[in-house]
């Protein structure tokens, strides 16, 4: 090495000074940065080609003191909070303050290493956390700590270099064409069962209905123009503040028009003069804002309690399985669409879905029926049978 670019001196038995030339200062005298190293002289040529390698790159020479927590919040507030929908980023927070404040929080950044975080994970596990939190607090540390290595806080991240819980894909459940009817019928029994029954009409996401208002509702042409969502905000325990925000659809393809049974549109009708005669009954209480599926004073309805209220007292009266979920019947609108014959691309419209090839593959499991229609039809144009 050159002393110009950076030289070792020894200060005794098994102590160096390494020193790298960083440039001038206003007055034009040479500034080192230096440090002190125990060991051998191996080690100490190893820290001055490490230095080295970081005044090329531009890096720091030393690694940054910043603790992990610290630089989460910096990283919270100048990278996460402008880019993200609030939502997204209040699951940022929470995620952090559950899983990695109190385990990683105290912790230098640039001592985190891929073992450290593969023992924190286990320790995740070990505590109860699921495979899927343990997923997204993984997927949350990944960003930041790709940011850290843009910021040239950190060499590499050490995210990269970790194992986590396999993704599993949760099992899908389509009523049968009967099941459906059962369904309807005990939706349209029960106060709230409107709700379930649009859902299961249109296939439109929970999000998508709760946040639907009058003024994006056609009902003499029988259509619903999807323009916003509501999105719950998970927060830490002790802080205030509303629990849910509109927010525009996530992509291009979910801003979207559903038409609508026309029997629905009715529905839908007589649904609005009964909403319109009960907030006339509240007066000042109620809050406006133009939802078709509001909570009883206007407010955007709790999904997590709707559900538990609704949606399950409705499947028990149909004596449908206990396994069936809300968004089950989502799936159920593609399946029966798909399997009575409607083009894939007609549907990935309607549920909103970015391409049509997303649509296959979440329902691949009804492209055999449709294969064996389409060659039953091949049949008959060419060789004149039915």
């Amino acid at each position: 090495m050159t002393r110009r670019s950076g030289q070792i001196k020894a200060r005794g038995p098994g102590r160096w000074l390494v020193s790298v030339y960083v440039g001038r200062d206003g007055s034009g005298k040479r500034t080192d940065k230096t440090r002190t190293v125990r060991g051998t002289k191996r080690e100490a040529e190893r820290v001055l080609r490490e230095m080295l390698r970081r005044k090329d790159a531009g890096e720091p020479l030393e690694p940054t003191r910043i603790t992990v927590g610290e630089y989460l919040d910096r990283w919270l507030e100048a990278a996460a909070g402008p880019r993200v929908r609030p939502r997204t980023f209040e699951g940022y927070r929470y995620l952090l303050a559950r899983h990695v404040r109190p385990r990683l929080g105290r912790e230098r950044l640039a001592a985190v290493t891929p073992l450290r975080l593969q023992e924190f994970y286990g320790a995740l596990r070990e505590a109860g956390c699921s495979a899927d939190a343990i997923r997204k607090t993984h997927g949350v540390l990944r960003a930041a700590f790709r940011q850290a290595v843009r910021w040239r806080l950190l060499p590499a991240s050490p995210t990269a270099d970790v194992e986590v819980p396999k993704w599993r894909r949760r099992q899908m459940r389509a009523l049968a064409p009967e099941e459906a009817e059962r369904f309807r019928q005990a939706a349209a029994a029960h106060p709230e069962g409107l709700l379930f029954l649009f859902l299961l009409a249109t296939g439109m996401r929970p999000e998508e209905a709760l946040g639907l208002r009058w003024q994006d509702v056609d009902l003499e042409g029988a259509r619903v123009r999807v323009v916003q969502v509501v999105e719950r905000i998970p927060r830490p325990k002790g802080e205030a503040g509303p629990r849910w925000t509109f927010a525009e659809p996530k992509t291009a393809g979910s801003r979207r028009t559903v038409p609508l049974p026309r029997t629905l549109a009715r529905l839908l009708a007589e649904h609005r003069r009964r909403q319109a005669a009960g907030r006339l009954r509240r007066g000042p209480y109620w809050q406006d804002h133009d939802l078709v599926f509001p909570g009883q004073l206007g407010q955007p309805l709790d999904w997590h309690n709707v559900s538990q209220r609704a949606f399950h007292a409705i499947r028990r009266a149909a004596g449908l399985a206990e396994g069936l979920r809300p968004y089950d019947l989502r799936h159920t609108t593609a399946t029966l669409l798909l399997a009575a014959g409607e083009s894939p691309k007609v549907v990935a419209e309607r549920l909103g879905h970015s391409t049509t090839t997303l649509t296959l593959d979440t329902y691949a499991h009804v492209l055999p029926t449709m294969q064996e229609r389409a060659t039953e039809r091949l049949e008959a144009m060419l060789f004149g049978k039915s």
